[in-house]
């Protein structure tokens, strides 16, 4: 992965992006898509889609969402105390005692989430998980005057303090891979279509999609208008090499052991099959996982759009999913821009995705 890609990466995750306030993120993504296609757009409901080779006859959709859990700033108290409402699946036993960012209009203020000391707690409280209500943000203000001449106001973000890290050379570690790293993926394939020669069949839409943590909300109406005959998400998956996770349940995935691809009712079977064959041809290592059901991720609604779409779903295998300290292999990343670029290259014009025996 070059080093312009990793920048573009670490400019994602620094941008806040809690669902619903996805505008500072999207304008990263923008940019970034405007330096490989001028078709690009920003519809109503804050989607970036990039396009090439717009009225092709047969239309593929990548979509990552970029949006990220967080909190709301839902009430200031008289002595300066930021109460905070969670936007998304937020583990809240975790939050206590965290560095978090406000977004006010004057710009970031840091903060941290209060904690009362564990000396004064009975052991009772020490069992106790909090509740969303009962954490506050403390930003050093002696009274709600200072804390609002200081910008703060309801309805601002609020993200955790953590960026982007290394540990070694392929493994990175931040808040937000879910699920900024497929919105960088799909950005990222893009580019390198742009670059192939004679890639002109198919029209190729990617989005960097909205809203997905509170309900694929962003995936459902791109794909309304692009109306793709293939759609595929790229999102993270559970990593089952740590402590505590059971390869019965969640399957057999590694960090370092390349893309996770599919098999169940949400996966069109011959997309899926298709993308085993160009891994497999192409040599780029993957894992396969059952989904038994519909799956949280924007393949869901991509593949009930209008009448119907041929859906298929790639993942990036993640350990501590919705912890500040979301742990992926960069090399993982990689592979996953290589195999929809090859995937993107095999389809056809004609091409049927309709179930047989």
């Amino acid at each position: 992965m070059d080093k312009t890609a990793l920048r573009f990466l670490e400019a994602l995750i620094d941008a806040p992006s809690p669902s619903g306030f996805e505008t500072e993120v999207q304008e990263v993504v923008r940019r970034r898509m405007l330096g490989f296609t001028k078709d690009v757009e920003t519809d109503v409901h804050g989607n970036v889609i990039g396009r090439l080779n717009r009225g092709a006859p047969f239309r593929l959709m990548l979509a990552g969402h970029c949006d990220e859990i967080g909190f709301l700033v839902q009430h200031v108290s008289d002595e300066g105390f930021l109460y905070i409402q969670p936007v998304g699946g937020i583990d809240l036993a975790i939050m206590p005692g965290r560095r978090v960012l406000v977004h006010t209009k004057k710009g970031r203020l840091l903060g941290v989430v209060g904690k009362k000391p564990i000396h004064l707690m009975t052991p009772e409280e020490r069992k106790k998980v909090p509740k969303a209500h009962e954490l506050w943000v403390d930003v050093g203000a002696k009274d709600k005057k200072e804390a609002k001449k200081r910008g703060v106001d309801t309805g601002d973000m609020v993200t955790v303090a953590e960026g982007l890290a290394r540990l070694g050379k392929d493994i990175a570690v931040s808040r937000a891979f879910d699920d900024k790293i497929g919105a960088f993926i799909v950005t990222e394939v893009l580019g390198r279509l742009s670059k192939r020669k004679g890639f002109t069949g198919v029209e190729v839409a990617s989005v960097s999609t909205v809203q997905e943590e509170i309900g694929l909300r962003g995936a459902r109406t791109s794909a309304y208008g692009i109306e793709p005959h293939v759609g595929v998400a790229v999102d993270v998956g559970f990593a089952s090499d740590q402590p505590g996770a059971d390869k019965k349940i969640v399957g057999d995935i590694k960090l370092g052991g390349g893309p996770i691809l599919h098999k169940g009712p949400n996966i069109n079977p011959m997309v899926g099959k298709l993308l085993a064959e160009v891994a497999t041809k192409k040599k780029i290592p993957h894992q396969m996982k059952a989904e038994a059901r519909a799956t949280g991720t924007d393949a869901n609604v991509i593949q009930i759009t209008r009448a119907g779409v041929a859906a298929g779903l790639v993942g990036v295998p993640n350990r501590y999913m919705h912890t500040p300290v979301e742990m992926i292999s960069l090399k993982d990343a990689e592979n996953c821009i290589r195999l929809l670029v090859e995937f993107a290259a095999a389809l056809k014009p004609g091409m049927d995705f309709t179930p047989r025996p």
